[in-house]
């Protein structure tokens, strides 16, 4: 069973950047679509970006579009978010999730397309 582990949160200040990493202490992730969500106090978790099972897909939320980048490393098992020009509205609990609801190609974004989730890690961006 994969099962996602979060690491890298914390505090940063706003125009900093940050890398949250995701590791799998089960089953490996790549064969898996994988993707990232947050939930910020008193919001529903939204989905932040995600990369497909292959590999050769991303996708965004308009709001981190340019700012964030997504990618894996299947010799690590590991998804990376490398987040650049924070701001205060990208504090939030940040989850990695992984499920073959994309299929191979596409890229997952709706939260009932991913099947293993991690438990989260804070990230908090000081104006």
């Amino acid at each position: 069973q994969v099962q996602p582990v979060e690491s890298g949160g914390g505090l940063v200040q706003a125009g900093g950047s940050l890398t949250l990493s995701c590791a799998s202490s089960g089953r490996t992730f790549n064969n898996y679509g994988l993707g990232w969500f947050r939930q910020a106090p008193g919001k529903v978790r939204e989905f932040v970006a995600g990369i497909s099972w292959i590999g050769r897909s991303t996708n965004y939320a308009d709001s981190v579009k340019g700012r964030f980048t997504i990618s894996k490393d299947n010799a690590k098992n590991t998804l990376y978010l490398q987040m650049n020009s924070r701001k205060a509205e990208d504090t939030a609990v940040y989850y990695c999730a992984a499920g073959r609801g994309g299929g191979i190609a596409a890229v997952a974004t709706n939260q009932s397309q991913y099947d293993y989730w991690g438990p989260g890690t804070q990230v908090t961006v000081s104006s």
